[in-house]
């Protein structure tokens, strides 16, 4: 008894111009690859990960085969595509040929491999941010001995902590602006303003890596007409 190979009824194609509108992209792959057989489904994401691709589906393998043989480097929206068979099955085939409970399934299992993905990479990502943040932290206290020996810190050089003070902010920067400006950077909490003192508010993070990273960006930054200024709060 001889095993049928089958080939997957979805085409990869790749190489697409990326400054092609999501909607144009579909309507125009339909009707190119409609030639072929017949298209259950022209998959196509504008997230930056998966622009300048997308996922044609047939209803048969020799219509996504012949496809593949006719289109290979043709030429849309002035560039080459390629083409080449999908490694995983679209949720349309997967529908069509084990039903509901069999698409349920395959669902689950895709979301499963994606959290594995996920899990292994965060394992493996080297703390580049926090490294960065650490060697940083280093900077000021070079230069907090001559400050010391006469008694007063200066508050360009107060160790490191979480939480920001902000001086000479424009009257009308408030809350949702500064928001705006520092939830940027990582381990962002909140920033509370002092309703009595308009010219003043405090930004807090999860711990000092954020807001070592906030203070050297945004150190000096103007807002309105007016350079702010961003120190650690004196603990």
């Amino acid at each position: 008894m001889f095993l049928k190979l089958t080939t997957p009824t979805s085409v990869y194609v790749r190489s697409i111009d990326e400054r092609v509108k999501i909607p144009i992209l579909i309507e125009t792959l339909r009707e190119v690859f409609g030639e072929f057989g017949n298209v259950v489904d022209v998959i196509a994401k504008k997230s930056v990960r998966r622009k300048g691709q997308a996922f044609v589906i047939y209803d048969s393998e020799d219509s996504a085969q012949d496809a593949i043989d006719e289109l290979q480097g043709f030429e849309i929206f002035g560039k080459q595509i390629y083409l080449e068979s999908a490694r995983t099955r679209s949720d349309a085939t997967v529908l069509k040929e084990e039903g509901d409970e069999g698409l349920e399934s395959h669902k689950k299992h895709r979301l499963a491999e994606k959290e594995r993905k996920q899990a292994i990479e965060a394992a493996n990502a080297k703390p580049v941010k926090r490294v960065a943040a650490e060697e940083l932290a280093e900077r000021p206290a070079k230069s907090t001995k001559s400050a010391q020996a006469g008694g007063v810190v200066p508050d360009e050089y107060l160790p490191p902590n979480k939480v920001l003070l902000l001086r000479d902010l424009p009257e009308d920067y408030g809350q949702a602006g500064l928001t705006a400006i520092f939830s940027r950077f990582p381990g962002f909490k909140e920033v509370r303003t002092a309703p009595a003192r308009p010219d003043i508010a405090f930004v807090e993070y999860e711990d000092e890596g954020g807001a070592i990273m906030a203070k050297e960006a945004t150190g000096g930054m103007t807002l309105g007409d007016k350079a702010i200024r961003v120190t650690f709060q004196k603990q």
